[in-house]
């Protein structure tokens, strides 16, 4: 439902997500979970199964299915959605997003607000082996492009601008 999983089937069964509401449901009838082999390990995912005695309940299904796991899952989408993170922008890798947080820069607003030379100048504060790649990487991040997109004009001033700082 709004592209949002809820419920698996897997081998002819049907699993609903748990969520903190559906706790209680489970410990008082302890569940199948849903578990499927990984690198030869068992993996146990976060469903349970709709066993013989809640298909018959149909009242508790349908609490347990739409009023719990699909709205606990539209929930946590929506909150994923509102924490963009750094490295959802483009160019950005998780090492760069770990180097701007340790840098001081938490989010898109505070990247944005800088701008990409203020973000390159603190990096480098902390690692002076920082390339011109970066400060590219930083500005298409900002625009919204992969830094290979970035006009040749606007690389060029960001290069200029790089060279004069480290040819001292």
């Amino acid at each position: 439902m709004e592209d949002t999983v809820f419920a698996m089937v897997a081998n002819g069964e049907l699993y609903l997500r748990a969520c903190e509401e559906s706790v209680p449901y489970c410990v008082k009838h302890p569940p199948a979970w849903l578990m499927f082999m990984k690198c030869g390990r068992p993996v146990m995912l976060n469903y349970y199964r709709v066993d013989e005695s809640l298909w018959r309940d149909q009242q508790q299904l349908v609490r347990l299915s739409k009023y719990y796991s699909l709205d606990a899952a539209m929930k946590e989408k929506h909150s994923r959605i509102l924490q963009h993170r750094l490295k959802d922008l483009p160019n950005m890798t998780f090492h760069l997003e770990t180097l701007l947080n340790e840098s001081g820069i938490k989010d898109e607003n505070m990247l944005r607000i800088l701008g990409a030379k203020m973000c390159w100048l603190r990096l480098r504060q902390s690692n002076p082996l920082l390339t011109v790649k970066v400060l590219y990487a930083l500005e298409g991040a900002i625009v919204g492009v992969h830094e290979a997109a970035l006009p040749a004009s606007r690389r060029q001033e960001l290069a200029d601008w790089a060279h004069s700082l480290t040819a001292g």
